[in-house]
């Protein structure tokens, strides 16, 4: 038997095939419309010509046509919050992180692999996940959705990337380097620094500050402000210095303020913001990824003990004010995202953040926000979140019109015909269409 000897056997063996579709509903994300009778033809994983009308010889080329027969073209989702290292596990919060390293690292593939299916074709971790998840992904070992990473969360002592309870001390303190955690600590400018630099050497695409009080960690009131001015402008300046930018946990409008005021360009949560706070972050280009789901989901049996009871409370003052919020940054014009901020069991919620927003948000918003916006968040504009030339093809094939009823994002197992990554068929329910191989190497679904 003859092999053929490669350093790295899993990178796939064959181009993405080239596609096709006609007679496509395409979604417009920036017109916030459909465009019907379209034909889309994708080469080398990338959308190289969006027409209308009925298909032309020329455009045939030997590419694999399908007739999608009015069903909807849409582009693949983009989650911009969430923690791909939080896996299933556990009911307890305490217990997440306390797998072995290798047992996360199983935990993560399954969950990388399942955010996929549910037609989430890129997402932001904003705390957990590194570098070599990312390129495993990249690479086809890992199945999952393109990944951009902040590393490590920086977190003050106390602050909310510090998950010791009062009475640990220094040799519970989280170090950063290559244990899994989802932050790790830094004081005073040097630290902070040193820290920020450490995860950009790493690979972070960009950097997460925790400014404020949250809802998970055991010391610190959500009124609470966390870092200095001073350690805030020395992280925000140094990756600035690289060409990239730094968002902020922060729930109020002092941590807000204390984190824009001070050179942060992106806002997670946010949900008790005021108007006024909302169009001075709006008028600096802030932009905001609000994170419902995950609220509801730990009040619902068996994850209404995942937490305990301090922050039960601060969970319950969150999830009452969460739709308030995203009303006051819909109302001044604010760039919001789509995040869902989920930990362990919780993630099977995911697309239910588009069924919460839909009772203060329209469907186009909806739609814009995890799609459109988030690729701005990740300066990916016109290369992801629309179907044009020259984007990358991740593609979702709906039976139905998700302007026209968002909470269809919330039936993909209903509602959803094919995924498509960079031109690769990921999942199909169509006879039309094969799996590529390098997302089914037991070629399951290829026929």
């Amino acid at each position: 038997m003859t092999s053929n000897l490669s350093s790295k056997p899993w990178l796939p063996q064959t181009p993405p095939p080239d596609i096709t579709f006609c007679n496509a509903n395409v979604v417009d994300t920036e017109l916030g419309k459909v465009v019907p009778n379209s034909i889309v033809k994708i080469k080398d994983g990338l959308i190289t010509e969006v027409t209308t009308g009925d298909i032309q010889p020329s455009l045939l080329d030997g590419s694999n046509v399908v007739d999608l027969e009015g069903q909807y073209l849409c582009p693949g989702l983009i989650d911009c919050h969430v923690h791909l290292i939080a896996t299933p596990g556990s009911l307890l919060l305490k217990d997440i992180l306390s797998a072995s390293p290798n047992t996360l690292a199983y935990r993560t593939a399954f969950l990388a692999r399942e955010m996929l299916l549910r037609g989430f074709t890129t997402v932001r971790d904003t705390g957990g996940a590194d570098a070599s998840l990312r390129q495993a992904i990249e690479e086809g070992l890992v199945i999952g959705p393109r990944l951009f990473i902040a590393g490590k969360a920086l977190s003050q002592t106390g602050g909310h990337g510090d998950l010791r309870a009062s009475y640990q001390g220094e040799e519970y303190k989280c170090c950063g380097g290559h244990s899994p955690a989802l932050a790790r600590i830094c004081d005073g400018v040097p630290e902070c620094l040193a820290a920020t630099r450490d995860e950009l050497r790493q690979g972070a695409n960009f950097i997460k500050i925790m400014c404020g009080g949250g809802v998970a960690t055991p010391a610190d009131a959500l009124d609470m402000l966390q870092f200095t001015a001073e350690e805030i402008r020395a992280i925000t300046t140094t990756a600035a210095y690289s060409k990239t930018y730094v968002t902020a946990h922060a729930y109020t409008v002092d941590a807000i303020r204390h984190a824009v005021d001070n050179g942060v360009r992106g806002i997670e949560h946010g949900n008790f913001i005021d108007e006024e706070t909302a169009i001075y972050c709006k008028d600096k280009g802030v932009i905001f990824t609000p994170t419902l789901i995950v609220y509801q989901g730990m009040t619902r049996p068996p994850f209404d003990h995942f937490l305990d009871e301090f922050s039960q409370q601060k969970n319950r003052k969150v999830l009452e004010s969460g739709l308030s919020a995203l009303s006051t940054l819909q109302k001044v014009g604010a760039t919001i995202c789509y995040g869902s901020d989920l930990l362990a069991g919780l993630h099977s919620l995911q697309n239910e953040e588009f069924t919460i927003r839909s009772s203060v948000l329209s469907a186009k918003e909806i739609l814009q926000s995890a799609t459109l916006n988030a690729a701005k968040l990740l300066g990916m504009e016109n290369r992801l979140g629309c179907i044009k030339e020259g984007a990358l093809a991740d593609l979702l094939v709906l039976k139905e019109n998700p302007l026209n009823d968002i909470t269809v994002l919330d039936r993909v197992e209903k509602s959803l015909v094919a995924i498509l990554k960079d031109g690769r068929v990921v999942y199909k329910r169509s006879k039309w269409l094969s799996v590529d191989p390098m997302y089914d190497p037991c070629r399951v679904q290829s026929t």
